[in-house]
């Protein structure tokens, strides 16, 4: 599938289920990147030869799906250098999985508690990964349109790329703001 610049219909973002099977090896634990509550992350190459990351999602109630699609189309519309770029997903009875660009340096947590790897993270990169952070965080609660809420910023959902670019990934809690919205009441705890 070859994802479009400018899409604006479920079918430009659908892979089918069959092409991320063989993409991941058939979801290998091999090829598992990590998890978390809302699914588990694998690292697949599609026929093309480029690198993708499927989260496979926990379960999504029947009445979620139209949701879901449309919510996704949402994200995959959001295109900033510092965020992670939801390419697409799939949709069949049994899953639900979505494709992200690939990340090669896996996260800033595992930078900052990897005594090997502490050593990269010398201050002149560290203000840079901070100020990326920053700047998606703008582009998402100021710039974006629906303003988005992540709800659920933390070290093990920054991704680094091979530069050392930030990329704020997951965005399974987050919360969609109407354009003049600026604050909402919420009886639930998320995030971490």
């Amino acid at each position: 599938m070859a994802v479009l610049e400018d899409f604006t219909t479920v079918e430009s973002l659908m892979f089918d289920l069959e092409t991320l099977q063989a993409a991941t090896n058939f979801f290998s634990d091999d090829l598992k990147l990590g998890g978390g509550g809302f699914g588990v992350v694998y690292k697949g190459t599609l026929p093309n030869g480029n690198d993708i990351a499927v989260k496979r999602l926990s379960r999504i109630s029947e009445q979620g799906i139209e949701s879901f699609k449309n919510e996704a189309i949402l994200i995959a519309k959001l295109q900033h250098k510092n965020l992670v770029r939801l390419l697409g997903f799939c949709l069949t009875r049994e899953e639900k999985p979505l494709v992200y660009e690939y990340i090669p340096n896996k996260s800033l947590n595992y930078f900052l508690f990897d005594p090997r790897k502490q050593g990269e993270l010398d201050w002149p990169t560290r203000y840079n990964i901070i100020t990326g952070i920053a700047r998606g965080l703008l582009y998402l609660h100021e710039d974006s349109r629906p303003r988005i809420i992540h709800r659920d910023l933390k070290a093990a959902n920054i991704l680094l790329e091979a530069d050392m670019n930030p990329k704020i990934a997951d965005f399974g809690l987050a919360r969609i703001f109407k354009v003049e919205q600026t604050e909402d009441d919420t009886n639930i705890v998320a995030g971490t």
